[in-house]
């Protein structure tokens, strides 16, 4: 039976009102239950002593489920969650307005993973804005976009449109570890890319769950001239090719013009015309933050620039990168305002 235009475009609408309904219903369960659970955390609260709440949670878990048998969720683990919960976010403001945006099994996640308010807040802000799903949620904790997002060095903030320029900010850490790597004490950026090719789902793992594999020593042809970037990269929610640079000393200022002209020449000659313009990420051994920051501030293309490391160990001095606390609501707030992620 054939459909006519018309009617495919009505039969298009019915389905995307359908999927609207759907979502809507189960947004609304969903607040119905973070409503109910917070409740029985606050109950929970009532009685003083540790012992005689855990007691009390045995008993109320064993009522719950012999009075409704069909319906999980009061195991004595979920309704520790619960108090948990409620203890940790009550009397929090910034925190409360925000418990029912999310499913309760991506707050047990943070609730488990997270300590500090401010990092409990972004991921249930990220996790609304960019729809993550749980094991999205876990790989972004374990690696760290939090820190990422406030301590990392790109310019995104003045080259990138403000519609994906935060979830453009989330896609460069501020350093890679790349400790399944088999290198000796002396390695060329050529040996070092081929591992990482060897190595290539741990690499993209490590570079984030978005990331496709296009080519490596990918060749571009100017003027009768070859050129080749490292690693070429495509980000499927950013929608955009990301160009790659490694480098196994440390950045220097140059680099940064050797990145634009990558750029310059995927956004006209290679990038499809509803794709968006390209990223560049520039991997080094080490870097001085100081000389990174004045060598962004000159560049009109997107550019971040990160470090690396072969051993699974934190940056030294990791916490002393991190912005002050005010400096972070600012953040988080600046994150929070663009309404149309």
């Amino acid at each position: 039976m054939l459909i006519k235009k018309e009617e495919i475009e009505i039969i298009n609408k019915i389905k995307e009102r359908v999927r609207k309904s759907q979502y809507n219903a189960l947004k609304a369960v969903n607040i119905e239950l973070i409503n109910l659970y917070w409740e029985i955390g606050k109950s929970l609260t009532s009685i003083n002593t540790k012992k005689s709440q855990l007691n009390l949670i045995s008993s109320l878990s064993e009522e719950l489920q012999n009075e409704f048998p069909g319906i999980k969720g009061f195991s004595v683990s979920n309704l520790k969650y619960m108090l948990r919960f409620y203890n940790g976010y009550h009397g929090i403001e910034r925190l409360e307005s925000l418990i029912r945006e999310i499913s309760w099994t991506k707050h047990i996640v943070i609730l488990q993973k997270c300590r500090d308010n401010q990092e409990k807040e972004f991921y249930i802000l990220a996790t609304k804005k960019f729809g993550w799903t749980k094991n999205v949620l876990i790989h972004q904790i374990e690696s760290q976009a939090y820190e990422r997002f406030l301590i990392n060095q790109t310019n995104y903030d003045k080259t990138i449109s403000p519609e994906i320029k935060n979830q453009a900010k989330l896609a460069v850490k501020d350093e890679y570890i790349f400790d399944f790597l088999d290198l000796g004490e002396d390695y060329s950026e050529r040996q070092m890319e081929s591992e990482l090719i060897k190595n290539i789902r741990k690499f993209l793992l490590e570079m984030g769950n978005q990331f496709a594999f296009v080519a490596n020593q990918y060749k571009l042809e100017i003027a009768d001239k070859e050129y080749f970037i490292d690693l070429l990269l495509y980000h499927r929610q950013l929608r955009c090719l990301v160009a790659i640079e490694l480098k196994i000393g440390e950045f220097i200022p140059e680099y940064k013009g050797k990145m634009e002209f990558y750029l310059e020449v995927l956004n006209d000659k290679v990038k499809f015309p509803d794709e968006n313009d390209s990223i560049g990420i520039i991997i080094c051994k080490e870097k001085n933050r100081t000389v990174v920051e004045y060598s962004l501030k000159s560049s009109n293309l997107p550019i971040g620039v990160a470090s690396y490391e072969t051993t699974s160990k934190l940056p030294k001095n990791y916490n002393k990168l991190l912005p002050t606390s005010n400096e972070i609501v600012e953040k988080i707030d600046l994150f929070l305002n663009f309404d149309d992620l």
